[in-house]
């Protein structure tokens, strides 16, 4: 039975009308990434870099999410082809691939991504979840057709390369990464310096020059409309365990004036 697979993250940047809002889930639970899943948001992003996941929590969250209507994306833990082949064969059709800085690394990102003689990613489809186990008509010639690919721009050398890395074919689109990026300017922990969103800001400007869609994590609000006011075509607004986490705190604020978030 012929299966077809939905758009890719490209394919709906594409046809917004409205920038894109995400959040994360960081949790490694599939429950908490259907709950995200059915909340409204646009974007679902499964970690895999900071997050407790491996391919098989991945591949349940991927199955969670996908009765709703929503995009997942895979957030590998680094550009190594083994691991981006693995998670494009469990299914996941848009990866975001951590700490590009060059030019030259989006290339081998790219050409992990993609089957020959346009890359190098291994063909195993008939076994994966990626093809449906041969059920989608035509996937190995037009596999690409069905992956986006994401880079995450994380560092004062990745800003200063932002278009040509933005240009390189086979990149979708850039990411901005504010905690990482602060940390390169030796700003540690201050995502909301000026300096920081000057920098973000900038790579905005280099995506679009560049021609392709960009996207930045934001979990403070002002900053977030800001980077909305900015051009950012997608954002990602927060994550499954920083909203419990937070909620739990107001609760204890709230009923036990003497715990420490109520202090």
């Amino acid at each position: 039975m012929p299966i077809h697979l939905t758009p890719t993250f490209r394919e709906r940047l594409a046809a917004a009308d409205r920038p894109l809002v995400g959040g994360w889930v960081c949790s490694g639970s599939p429950v908490m990434a259907e709950v995200m899943a059915g909340g409204g948001l646009d974007v679902l992003l499964i970690d895999m870099e900071h997050a407790p996941n491996g391919l098989e929590s991945v591949l349940a969250q991927l199955h969670a999410a996908s009765g709703y209507e929503v995009t997942p994306i895979v957030r590998v833990p680094s550009a190594d082809p083994v691991i981006i082949k693995q998670v494009l064969d469990l299914g996941a059709q848009n990866i975001l691939v951590p700490m590009v800085s060059t030019a030259q690394e989006a290339r081998d990102v790219a050409a992990a991504a993609q089957y020959p003689p346009a890359g190098r990613r291994g063909i195993g489809s008939a076994l994966a979840r990626s093809g449906r186990w041969s059920r989608v008509p035509g996937y190995l010639a037009r596999g690409s057709e069905h992956v986006s690919v994401f880079v995450q721009i994380e560092t004062v050398e990745g800003v200063e390369n932002a278009e040509t890395i933005a240009g390189v074919d086979g990149i979708d689109g850039i990411f901005l990464g504010p905690s990482d990026l602060s940390a390169s300017l030796g700003l540690l922990g201050q995502q909301t310096h000026p300096d920081v969103v000057a920098a973000v800001e900038r790579s905005f400007a280099a995506g679009r020059a560049a021609g392709v869609p960009v996207g930045v994590n934001a979990f403070d609000p002002d900053v977030a409309r800001g980077y909305v006011a900015a051009g950012a075509d997608w954002i990602l607004v927060g994550a499954d365990v920083s909203l419990a986490a937070r909620g739990v705190e107001r609760l204890a604020a709230e009923f036990i004036p003497s715990s420490p978030a109520g202090a």
